[in-house]
């Protein structure tokens, strides 16, 4: 293009030749600026990234800077008081160990560890040793990133990084609008302020606000930046084979751990005058048991733990508000089911003398079991009154629409989150290979075989658990049903609960707590095979590892966590036989009946133990296990009162967070949410007891997080992950588990059935429907002469099915009113299924993931965003071009008098 325009100028004659000197010095001038120009807008960073770079061959290995404990505990920098802490390596110095069994691992250590703090500090990265105060054996080493090395990392990881202040209006949310009320007060905690930013880059700083180069980067994004190289940095070579990062040198014993700082105590203030004490507020206006009714502070958290900490949190608080509703509604069927229990005409049928009084049933077990009166299970009936009525089928139907809503509106709040934390773009943009990846990936090779082996084994594992427990279950109700009785009436203190305390009652109050311990143990199992098969995937990114580990997880637990209850639900008593011909298991145990009351009351039990006794055990591990272990900690490590310990060392004695993270938080939140909605239908107090729970949970995690714990390594999230499909993937499936739990585990259907089809006449007019008579219609007739090996006299005994009469042609096998309720199971199945699936999806599409005024706005920042940089580069242009400029115009002047001269 310069060519082109210089031969525009250039004449045969030669007559022109002062203009040709001007303009083709001007020309000269346009074509070295366009040049420049494209450069500066187009050039990417070309520089040689030095994450894996190890020190020169035959270069000694440089050592670590030691210094002694200044003395203030508050300091966050090295003893000079300038260069800030962005990390903390800690280990064990061999020299002061007195075991000369172990010298070859040790010496190994020592060689493996100076190689890595060699390779740190060729890297740029600066450090320095200090002994403890505490325990002379150990020695942190403080890091410190100098901030050329920021730069250069930040332009590695596509940091975005403030270039000017927003002044667009911002779009409130109604569900901010909600909830401003009850935020913490800006005085206490200052709103964060709003920036135009951009991916960074070191030949565009001055695009940047940069107004203090120590606080251009907050602690937050320094610490992230150092793990970054702290994971890569390489401590050992043999050959052409590098080993590298903090974590295979924490894991081989080299280092004892590796933390970013706390910026503070948790519940006194730091005496250092720039410190913001992030911590000291979180605890107060968010972990104290006094804020429970204050709304979360959001920004805060993410400023200080990161924005994965962050939306976890985010989500966590979303989810409790939007319980509020579910639990109104499910507390008022309850209620309702209580008001009216004594008022139901079946369950006054059971309780009446002359009518359940008056029908004997049919021995549940073989030998032992006695023959009952139906009225002895008057009780039961009423308890299942409680759960088993139309409010219950009305509230299952408002929560199939209710966690449509939730995880719709939960998307649009989330858009808000992405836009206001700059992570709308972190997945294309920022996120960088996982060291392991990078380390062992040659080739793709994945060995399915393998997987699925292992996975099949677990799942067997937890369908054998369930059996062992089924088993139980039928071994335990038959000694129940023999002397469970007999004991309480002769105990005097117990026999006032003879008339609650049923064979099986205890067997499934037993049971779910057998199943509960199961699970709790079995749990551990599970992380290690998931974590195995994963590991063994090699995943690329980060956010792919925890994807992929995320859905086995979730499988095991799936399996683990809801079988017992869909045994309960939908397999218990279903294929029991009838009492002349009952099913066996193993040819030894009789298949397990439903209560009397019938199975719908077990599976309310069963959830209840479950939920209740596994939010318990998670309180007790999230508070009481790391209380514990850091006062043991503390006892043992502390040698004097009286002694000052540094910031550094006080963060060492708390509890570091384990690799997977938040990964138990939200697998604890999305199996209660499971609870929630797969078995509401049973359970309509479900969302209360999520809805306490949960305001218990959001103050020990956070309580945990700011007083039990070591500062987590801040990370990029740009949304909660793989949980969001399986949040998805739940509420489809409680769909179908709520209709088949309403038309095939409670009576609705069958009293549906009788009220409308059987209770009157078919030639009346239909005046007159009733369910008096039900409890007589949902019985079948066995005469016991039908046992086998039985000279008892003649006598007809009932039992719960749809079976014809002795005598009659077809005797014993189901009648043509089994058939008919069945029919009406599945048409309501699968009716109410369409209709709510219909409307689930409708809802879908109304509500779109992310608001129009949000898109518009996100639009309109990355155009000004581009403006902006496009004239920062121009004006940083023309003032590098300035003095070009001028002595080319000196010199063209100067041209110029030589000719006239």
């Amino acid at each position: 293009m310069c060519f082109f325009f210089s031969a525009v100028w250039i004449h045969s004659d030669g007559t022109h030749s002062l203009q040709m000197i001007r303009h083709s010095h001007v020309l000269a001038f346009e074509c070295y600026l366009y040049c420049n120009i494209l450069y500066m807008l187009f050039s990417v960073y070309s520089e040689e990234l030095p994450t894996y770079k190890s020190m020169p061959k035959g270069q000694a290995v440089p050592k670590v800077e030691r210094a002694e404990f200044n003395g203030n505990p508050d300091s966050l920098f090295f003893n000079d008081g300038k260069r800030r802490i962005d990390f903390v390596l800690v280990y064990e110095d061999e020299s002061k160990n007195a075991s000369e069994k172990k010298g070859s691992v040790m010496r190994r250590r020592q060689r493996r560890r100076e190689f890595f703090e060699g390779s740190l500090m060729n890297l740029g990265v600066e450090l320095e040793a200090t002994q403890s105060v505490v325990d002379e054996k150990l020695v942190y080493v403080k890091v410190h990133m100098p901030f050329e090395v920021l730069c250069t990392y930040a332009e590695v990881l596509h940091i975005k990084l403030p270039i000017q202040p927003n002044d667009l209006a911002q779009q409130s949310s109604a569900y901010n609008c909600f909830t401003r009320h009850f935020y913490p007060s800006e005085d206490v905690i200052a709103k964060e302020p709003d920036f135009f930013t951009a991916p960074f880059r070191k030949d565009q700083l001055k695009c940047f606000c940069v107004k203090d180069r120590e606080q251009f980067f907050t602690p937050a994004v320094r610490s992230r930046m150092a793990y970054y190289i702290l994971s890569r940095a390489p401590y050992d070579i043999k050959g052409s084979v590098k080993k590298f990062g903090i974590s295979k040198l924490l894991d081989g014993g080299v280092y004892k751990a590796a933390y970013p700082l706390h910026d503070s105590r948790f519940n006194v203030k730091s005496k250092e005058p720039d410190c913001p004490n992030e911590r000291f507020l979180l605890y107060n206006e968010w972990a104290h048991p006094k804020s429970f009714y204050k709304m979360q502070p959001l920004d805060l958290i993410r400023k200080y733990f990161g924005e994965k900490i962050g939306i976890y949190f985010a989500w966590l608080g979303f989810y409790t508000v939007m319980l509020t509703l579910a639990a109104a509604v499910g507390l008022g069927c309850f209620i309702y089911g209580y008001t009216t229990r004594e008022s139901s005409t079946w369950s006054k049928e059971v309780c009446d003398p002359q009518i359940g009084g008056e029908i004997i049933m049919c021995p549940q077990c073989d030998q032992i079991c006695p023959y009952w009166r139906l009225n002895t299970t008057c009780e039961s009936s009423k308890r299942l009154c409680i759960f088993d009525n139309y409010g219950t089928l009305v509230f299952a139907i408002f929560m199939s629409v209710w966690v449509t809503l939730f995880l719709e509106f939960w998307k649009r709040y989330q858009a808000e989150l992405e836009h206001d934390w700059d992570t709308v773009e972190f997945l294309q943009q920022e996120e960088q290979l996982r060291p392991e990846y990078e380390a062992k990936c040659v080739y793709e090779r994945v060995n399915p075989v393998t997987q699925v082996c292992v996975s099949l084994y677990a799942v067997l594992l937890i369908i054998a658990s369930v059996v062992g427990v089924i088993v139980y279950r039928l071994a335990m109700f038959i000694n129940f049903s023999a002397k469970l009785r007999t004991d309480l009436k002769y105990t005097k203190e117990l026999e006032p609960f003879k008339e609650y305390v049923t064979p099986q009652m205890a067997t499934s109050i037993t049971a779910s707590i057998i199943s509960l311990i199961i699970i709790m143990i079995l749990n551990n199992f599970y992380e290690k095979v998931a974590i195995w098969i994963t590991d063994f995937e090699l995943p690329r990114t980060k956010t792919e590892y925890e994807n992929s580990l995320t859905l086995k997880m979730f499988l095991f637990q799936f399996v683990n966590y809801y079988s017992s209850c869909f045994y309960i639900a939908f397999f218990k008593g279903k294929v029991v036989g009838y009492p002349g011909q009952p099913v066996y298991w193993f040819g030894a145990f009789r298949n397990e009946e439903c209560d009397p009351g019938g199975c719908l009351t077990e599976l309310t039990t069963q959830l209840s133990i479950i939920m209740t006794g596994k939010a318990v055990w998670n309180n007790i591990q999230e508070v009481l296990l790391p209380w514990v272990k850091n006062l043991i900690f503390r006892h043992c490590t502390q040698v004097g009162s009286e002694k000052v310990i540094p910031r550094w060392e006080q963060d060492y004695q708390l509890q570091p967070i384990g690799k997977l993270g938040l990964f138990y938080e939200y697998l604890e939140m999305v199996i209660q949410f499971g609870f929630v909605t797969l078995f509401v239908a049973s359970f309509p107090l479900a969302p209360l007891l999520a809805l306490f729970n949960n305001l218990c949970e959001i103050r020990v995690d956070a309580w945990k997080f700011t007083t039990q714990s070591r500062r987590v390594v801040p990370e990029k999230a740009q949304d909660i992950g793989a949980w969001q499909p399986i949040l998805q993937g739940v509420a489809i499936l409680a769909v179908a588990t709520n209709a088949a739990i309403i038309a095939f585990t409670s009576d609705m259907i069958p009293r549906l059935v009788y009220y409308w089809a059987i209770s009157v006449s078919p030639h009346s007019d239909g005046s007159n429907h009733t369910m008096t008579g039900f409890i007589n219609s949902s019985l079948s007739v066995f005469n016991i002469t039908d046992f086998n090996g039985n000279s008892n006299p003649n006598v007809d005994t009932l039992y719960r099915d749809f079976r014809n009469p002795p005598n009659h042609p077809n005797q014993y096998e189901y009648s043509i009113h089994y058939w008919h309720v069945i029919a009406a199971k599945l048409a309501f199945m699968i009716v109410v299924e369409h209709i709510v699936y219909f409307t689930k999806f409708m809802l879908s599409y109304m509500i779109p993931d992310v608001p129009e005024a949000l898109k518009e706005q996100i639009k309109r920042e990355r155009y000004l965003t581009q403006v902006i940089l496009h004239e920062t580069n121009i004006k940083h242009f023309k003032e590098l071009m300035k003095p070009v400029a001028d002595n080319l115009q000196d010199e063209i002047e100067e041209s110029e008098l030589n000719l006239r001269l």
